[in-house]
């Protein structure tokens, strides 16, 4: 039984080469990546600690006490 199978280095020499730290083109894309995220957080609708209930409001201690009598 024969595999063929391409050589480890022959498969790294595929992948595209990473940008370097300083090209116009990888400054470029953290621009928007930023711009990405911050524009998530702004306007985000969903808020959880707006609608955080700490507990039963005067209104319902006053249904109690008067049930209590």
């Amino acid at each position: 039984m024969t595999t063929h199978s391409t050589p480890i280095t022959a498969q790294i020499a595929d992948l595209p080469a990473p940008l370097p730290a300083h090209s116009p083109r990888r400054m470029l894309e953290e621009i928007a990546d930023f711009w990405r995220t911050f524009i998530k957080a702004a306007f985000n609708p969903y808020h959880p600690e707006q609608h955080y209930m700490r507990g039963p409001g005067p209104a319902c201690a006053k249904k109690h006490e008067a049930a209590r009598f």
